[in-house]
C-alpha cells in the first residue's frame, strides 16, 4: 500500500504532464486505485487468519492473497509500464491480473462459506 501511495503521489505530482500529454492519466489512477485496494484487502486477510481459528489453516485465504499479489503485479504493474509508453504487448497481461483479482475474491468467497459451515473449533 505504502508504493500504492507513493506511485499515486508520483502520477499525481512528477508525471502529470507526462501523463496528460499521453492521455494515459486515468489509466494510472486505475493501476493504483486497483493495487490499493487489493492490498487493504491482503492486510486484511492477514489479519483474519492471525485471529480467527477458523482460518488459520485455510489453504484457500493463501490462495487468495496469492492472487491478489500476482494480479497487483500483473494488473497494476502492466497498467503502470502502458502508461509510461512501456511495450504494448503488455495489454493482453491486464486482463490475467484482473482474473486473478477475482480468482482472489473467489476463493476469499469459498473460505468463507467453508468456515461457515466448519464444526466449532475446540482447543485441547
Amino acid at each position: 500500500m505504502f508504493a500504492a501511495v507513493t506511485l499515486g503521489a508520483f502520477g499525481a505530482h512528477g508525471l502529470r504532464s507526462t501523463l496528460e500529454a499521453s492521455g494515459h492519466q486515468d489509466t494510472w489512477e486505475t493501476a493504483v486505485l486497483y493495487q490499493l485496494v487489493h492490498g487493504l484487502a491482503l492486510f486484511a486477510v492477514g489479519i483474519w487468519q492471525a485471529v480467527s481459528a477458523e482460518f488459520r489453516h485455510r489453504s484457500v485465504l493463501r490462495a487468495a492473497a496469492w492472487l491478489w499479489l500476482f494480479g497487483i503485479i500483473l494488473f497494476s504493474g502492466s497498467l503502470y509500464w502502458l502508461s509510461l509508453s512501456g511495450p504494448k504487448w503488455l495489454g493482453p497481461v491486464t486482463p490475467i491480473g484482473g482474473l486473478c483479482f477475482l480468482a482472489g475474491w473467489l476463493a476469499l468467497a469459498i473460505g468463507g462459506w467453508r468456515a461457515g459451515h466448519a464444526e466449532p473449533f475446540h482447543s485441547a
